[in-house]
């Protein structure tokens, strides 16, 4: 006998088929959502589960239709930078708004590279009916053939896509990065220098392809560069390095905003005035953006939208049906006064 949480006796598949008329089999199939069932069927025994809140047996509802109705969102990065970057939220925002229609429980897995099996065991192990992947890196190797097992979508290109098997919604960061260092040609600044995020994330990578594009049409040093690790701290140390070179810079374009942060604090620090001495570009446009002295001028990626957009997909890949392998989000430049 099954107990409720008041002690009473819960509803069972056999009470719904009694109160419906129909067969324990008819209940199970609606429940079920098989298409075998008619639609007057359907809303009978619908009637029925509502008058008698009925609640399916999950675990039953696994072993019959070999789904969990569970999809995992998993971010390959510490649990501080999860909870410290604003990048995420409007992702799990995203994520969260699609599958709100839907049956689909969201579980949020912060995987480690130390122990990429498990992440695999996890996933393959009949926990998850489809998995999004965000922030992933080069070595990242929990995912390599994953695709032909599991229907995954990942948030941002694989550096290696073939690998990966993989669906992928993205934003151009080429594209924008050029956008965004153009803005500072616009301007008339010529000592264009770029801040990049991590080499080992496609991010990373096209935003300092983009910078290098735009400069070289106009003379610029494309060796004006130092790597960061996206965090505020490491835009700060980067800033510290390239003004140490003793050359002109007289406008940075950098590849996030929580980095950005760290570089005005730097020019601040050494009495340079932002835009007079210094422009500053950055990219996301997240919670740092509007809150610096003075704004920032950046780039405005639509997280939430990135992330509703890959719940859409991969509900869409778990019922069979076919979806791009690529999808692009556009872009756009909000100019404020840091540049």
């Amino acid at each position: 006998m099954t107990i409720d949480a008041s002690g009473s006796r819960a509803p069972t598949l056999e009470m719904v088929a009694a109160e419906a008329g129909v067969s324990r089999a008819t209940v199970s199939r609606v429940v079920n959502g098989s298409p075998k069932v008619t639609a007057e069927v359907t809303a009978v025994v619908n009637d029925a589960i509502a008058r008698l809140n009925y609640v399916p047996n999950r675990v039953a509802r696994s072993l019959a239709s070999r789904r969990t109705d569970v999809i995992a969102l998993i971010v390959p990065e510490s649990t501080s930078t999860v909870f410290a970057d604003p990048f995420f939220a409007p992702v799990v925002r995203g994520v969260a708004r699609t599958l709100s229609d839907t049956d689909y429980t969201l579980n949020l897995l912060i995987a480690s590279e130390a122990r990429p099996q498990k992440t695999r065991r996890y996933l393959l192990g009949g926990n998850v009916d489809g998995a999004l992947v965000v922030s992933h890196h080069a070595e990242d190797h929990s995912y390599v053939g994953l695709g032909s097992q599991l229907p995954i979508v990942f948030g941002g290109r694989p550096i290696n896509p073939d690998t990966f098997d993989s669906y992928f919604v993205d934003v151009d960061n080429v594209h924008s990065a050029r956008t965004a260092t153009e803005h500072l040609i616009g301007l008339g600044r010529r000592h264009i220098a770029t801040i990049a995020g991590r080499q080992d994330m496609p991010a990373g990578i096209d935003r300092l392809a983009g910078w290098r594009e735009s400069i070289k049409g106009v003379g610029g040093d494309p060796d004006l560069v130092e790597i960061g690790d996206f965090s505020q701290s490491s835009g700060a140390d980067a800033m510290e390095r390239l003004l140490a070179r003793g050359v002109p810079i007289d406008g940075v374009f950098v590849a996030n905003d929580q980095m950005a942060a760290g570089a005005i604090q730097v020019l601040h620090a050494r009495g340079l005035s932002v835009p007079g001495d210094v422009a500053v570009v950055g990219y996301d446009d997240d919670t740092f953006a509007s809150t610096l002295t003075p704004p920032l001028t950046t780039i405005h990626q639509p997280s939430a939208d990135l992330g509703a957009t890959m719940a859409d997909l991969l509900v869409r890949l778990i019922a069979g049906g076919e979806v791009p392998r690529s999808t692009l989000i556009p872009t756009r430049l909000i100019v404020r006064g840091s540049a």
